[in-house]
C-alpha cells in the first residue's frame, strides 16, 4: 500500500513539472522573450525576470535572447580621406537588442549572427563614408589638438544607428570607437615627409625669430656699453678738468719753494697712510716712507 502511494507521489510530481515546462517558461535578468502563437510574434515581448503562461508547442513557442551588450571589431580596411590618401581603419561596436518584437522577424527567428553580419555591412559603408569627409591629418598628426577622433567617432555611430532605425532592425548602439588606424607604405612614407617638412619650416621660423631676439638683445647690450663709455669718458674728462684747475691754483706757491712744497706734499701722503689702524711693513726708500730716515736717532745710534 505505501509503496503505491510512494509511486502516486512521485508520478503526480512528474506530471507537475511535465506540465510546468508544457506551460511555463521563466525569463532570466539579462533575457529578453518572444512568444509566437502558431509562427505569429507576440507584439509585447517579455522583458522582465519571471515565470510567465504559454501553450504548449504546436500553440506557442518561446524565443529568448541575450538582452547584454554585445560586440564585435570590423576587419582592418583601407578607406579613402577627403584628400585623397588611403587610410586602413579598424572600429569596435557595442550592440544590444532594443526592440525583441521588431528584432525577431527582422532577422529570421532572431539569428544573432544574421544580425551581427546586417551590422558589419552598415558600418563598412557608414566608415567608408565618414572617412572620406575627413583629411588625413585630423586621423595622424604630430599635434593632438587637430585630431578629431570624437567628431569622427561620433559621426560613424550616428551613421549606424540611423541606418537601423530605417530598417526598423530593433537594435542599438551602444558604444563605437576607433581601435587600429595604420597607412599603407607608400602613403607612410609620403606622410613621414610632409611631417618632416612642417617640422622644418617650425625650425626655420623658430630659428629666425631666435637670431632677430638675439640681434635686437645685442643691439641694445652695444647701445648701454657705448652710452656707459662714453658717461665715463665725460666723467674722467670732468675730473681730469677739476683735478688740472685744482694744479693750476697751487702751481705758483708750488714754485717758490719746491722743496717745501714737496716735502709737504710726502708729510700728507704718509698721514693719510697711517690714518688707516694697521700695521704697515714698508721700504724706507720709497716716498713718503723715505721722511723716516732723516729722524734724528738717539745716543745708542738708535
Amino acid at each position: 500500500m505505501k509503496r503505491n502511494i510512494i509511486t502516486l507521489a512521485i508520478a503526480a510530481v512528474l506530471i507537475a513539472i511535465f506540465a510546468l515546462l508544457l506551460f511555463v517558461f521563466q525569463v532570466r535578468k539579462s533575457e529578453v522573450a518572444v512568444v509566437t502563437t502558431f509562427g505569429k510574434p507576440d507584439p509585447q515581448p517579455y522583458d522582465q525576470p519571471g515565470a510567465y503562461f504559454k501553450w504548449p508547442w504546436p500553440i506557442q513557442k518561446v524565443y529568448k535572447f541575450d538582452q547584454r551588450i554585445q560586440n564585435f571589431e570590423d576587419k582592418f580596411s583601407e578607406n579613402l580621406t577627403a584628400d585623397n590618401n588611403n587610410l586602413l581603419t579598424s572600429v569596435y561596436v557595442g550592440w544590444q537588442i532594443s526592440d525583441a518584437a521588431a528584432f525577431f522577424p527582422k532577422f529570421a527567428g532572431g539569428s544573432v549572427p544574421a544580425a551581427q553580419r546586417m551590422l558589419e555591412s552598415m558600418l563598412r559603408s557608414a566608415k567608408s563614408a565618414v572617412v572620406g569627409k575627413h583629411a588625413l591629418s585630423e586621423f595622424v598628426n604630430a599635434t593632438p589638438q587637430d585630431l578629431k577622433f570624437d567628431v569622427i567617432e561620433n559621426e560613424i555611430e550616428q551613421a549606424v544607428q540611423s541606418q537601423l532605425e530605417t530598417n526598423q532592425c530593433g537594435i542599438r548602439i551602444a558604444f563605437l570607437g576607433i581601435k587600429k588606424i595604420g597607412l599603407p607604405p607608400n602613403v607612410t612614407e609620403a606622410v613621414f615627409q610632409r611631417m618632416t617638412s612642417e617640422r622644418q619650416i617650425l625650425i626655420s621660423r623658430f630659428q629666425y625669430e631666435g637670431e632677430a631676439e638675439a640681434q635686437k638683445i645685442k643691439s641694445t647690450a652695444d647701445r648701454q656699453a657705448a652710452e656707459t663709455i662714453a658717461n665715463a669718458d665725460a666723467a674722467a674728462t670732468r675730473i681730469r678738468g677739476e683735478g688740472e684747475a685744482e694744479a693750476a691754483k697751487v702751481l705758483p706757491v708750488f714754485q717758490q719753494n719746491p722743496e717745501l712744497a714737496n716735502f709737504l706734499l710726502r708729510i700728507s701722503a704718509l698721514q693719510q697712510s697711517l690714518n688707516q689702524r694697521a700695521t704697515l711693513i714698508f721700504d724706507e726708500r720709497t716716498p713718503p716712507f723715505d721722511l723716516f730716515r732723516s729722524l734724528p736717532t738717539n745716543a745708542d745710534g738708535k
